[in-house]
């Protein structure tokens, strides 16, 4: 008879399907970068910015080698430029003159 924590199984859940990290999750993170990224180019650009290349790096399976998805790439781009972006339009709005630069 099987009790509390001694089932008839030895290991029901076997590493393999519980924390793998391959399909869907990383199509996923890719879809959200890229999401991020565009949205970022007309709001919050300082914010959605990383959170876009953060979101490639991750669907690009946090490494640089290797094969990558588009989405990943273009997440990862998208996001580089949107904080600069930000990063120069805030710069210039800190400036006494009276254009961006």
């Amino acid at each position: 008879m099987a009790s509390f924590g001694h089932g008839t199984r030895r290991h029901p859940r076997s590493r393999g399907r519980t924390w793998s990290r391959t399909g869907p999750d990383r199509a996923t993170l890719g879809i959200i970068g890229v999401i991020c990224a565009v949205a970022g180019f007309f709001a919050l650009g300082i914010v959605l910015g990383p959170a876009a290349i953060v979101c490639g790096w991750l669907a690009m399976g946090r490494n640089w080698a290797g094969s990558r998805p588009v989405t990943a790439v273009v997440a990862l781009v998208l996001g580089a430029i949107d904080t600069l972006l930000a990063l120069v339009v805030l710069a210039g709005a800190t400036t006494s003159g009276y254009g961006m630069f």
